[in-house]
């Protein structure tokens, strides 16, 4: 059963940074892409960052790049975006999702919230 978990959210000024993090249990992180979604009030969730199995390979929202940074720790089963520069408009839950086998993403966490003030 594979499960995920965020932590890291909380409130901050604009401007501020922040580190989410996202705890995998199960045996196949290590071999699946992994991303960070975000959906705030009214509006539709959207695609923050990806990473790819490996760690090597890297994509962004335009909306965020030079600014989150998203990584993982394939030994710890974790997943981390940093957020650095905060806006108003980055407020949002943040969820992480697990790639699955055959594309798209097959396994999702309950989300961590973000406020920007």
């Amino acid at each position: 059963h594979v499960q995920l978990v965020e932590s890291g959210g909380g409130s901050v000024q604009t401007g501020g940074s922040l580190r989410l993090s996202c705890e995998v249990s199960g045996d196949s992180y290590s071999r699946r892409c992994m991303g960070w979604f975000r959906q705030a009030p009214g509006r539709e969730r959207e695609g923050v960052a990806v990473i790819a199995s490996g760690g090597s390979t890297t994509a962004y929202a335009d909306s965020v790049k030079g600014r989150f940074t998203i990584s993982r720790d394939n030994a710890r089963n974790t997943l981390y975006l940093q957020l650095n520069s905060l806006k108003t408009e980055d407020m949002a839950m943040y969820y992480c999702a697990k790639g699955g086998s055959m594309g798209g993403y097959s396994d999702w966490g309950r989300g961590t919230q973000v406020t920007v003030s």
